[in-house]
């Protein structure tokens, strides 16, 4: 396995700040907004001005696609826009934006359980790890059971975590569009659709007012569109093509101390002990995990060679 190259530590470096600070942006949005319909027009937005910039740069046949890659990039972008951003959105509107973060940490987690279904075992350090975090979630959402905090908004997030979890090991998977800026504009135009339609059956169009909306939602939400999907989401995608899955999962421990500090500094989000010390177990776990999973594997390819 060849090291990283500038190109891959960018991406992650972008990835660790820029979604750090979406969690601050998600909950700026939701004081005001309802929570699938702008998360529905901010990955619809951004969707289209990716589309735009790849058929700029590279022409319009670069966003050409079978029939089946389009279908892979539609089944990522539901699971990991709606499904994995969707329900962290919901929830924030019910729970603070730190505890989502660290919520969502638990992500390499799952991978590893969806690996070890497909028949690679893990070892018995990641297993620790696992074990590990597992016990740092109960600890998170300990203050849930005794209803200082809204437990259905804990447990969207983690329901939202496995669907980020599946969106990320199927878009490892799957034969997706051979550009992978194509794919990314057709996840987030599925996402934000399938968001959008979830939004009017829970009925959020009735009373829309947007002159309602504050300007700090509007600014957060234009930052999410532009930075959260455009940067952030594209760079992610690009990773799970050019480097190793176990590297790019290393996010998810960086991103929850990120949103933790920001949510705090900016929102007055308070630090109790059931957060800090459970978030400090599960991003004990993912550093057990990912520094494991990353150890060079002879037998594994290594992604770059296909970038």
């Amino acid at each position: 396995m060849r090291t990283p190259s500038a190109r891959v530590w960018f991406a992650l470096s972008l990835v660790y700040v820029v979604w750090g600070s979406t969690y601050l942006g998600i909950r700026i949005v939701v004081e005001t907004m309802p929570p699938f319909l702008s998360a529905g027009a901010r990955f619809i937005t951004a969707g289209l001005l990716l589309a735009g910039l790849v058929a700029w740069r590279d022409g319009p046949a670069a966003l050409r696609a079978t029939r089946s890659q389009v279908g892979a990039a539609v089944l990522v972008g539901l699971l990991l826009v709606l499904g994995g951003n969707g329900l962290v959105v919901l929830a924030e509107t019910s729970i603070p934006s730190g505890l989502a973060a660290l919520l969502v940490a638990a992500v390499p987690m799952w991978l590893v359980v969806l690996r070890a279904g497909s028949g690679d075992r893990p070892s018995p350090r990641t297993v620790a790890g696992v074990l590990l975090g597992l016990a740092g979630l109960a600890v998170l959402t300990s203050p849930g059971l005794g209803g200082e905090i809204a437990l259905g908004g804990v447990l969207l997030v983690l329901a939202a975590s496995v669907c980020w979890s599946l969106g990320s090991f199927s878009g490892s998977k799957l034969t997706l569009p051979a550009n992978p800026f194509t794919g990314s504009a057709y996840q987030m135009l599925a996402g934000g659709t399938g968001g959008i339609l979830v939004g009017l059956c829970r009925g959020e169009q009735h009373g829309l007012d947007l002159t309602s909306y504050s300007t700090a939602s509007w600014l957060a939400l234009g930052y999410l569109v532009l930075f959260g999907s455009l940067v952030g989401f594209t760079a992610y995608v690009w990773l799970l093509r050019a480097a190793p899955l176990s590297l790019v999962a290393t996010y998810a421990y960086v991103n929850p101390v990120v949103a933790v500090a920001l949510g705090w500094l900016i929102l007055d989000e308070a630090l109790t002990w059931p957060l800090l010390l459970g978030g400090a177990i599960v991003v004990a776990a993912v550093c057990v995990i990912v520094s494991t999973e990353r150890r060079p594997d002879p037998k594994e390819r290594d992604p770059e060679e296909t970038a």
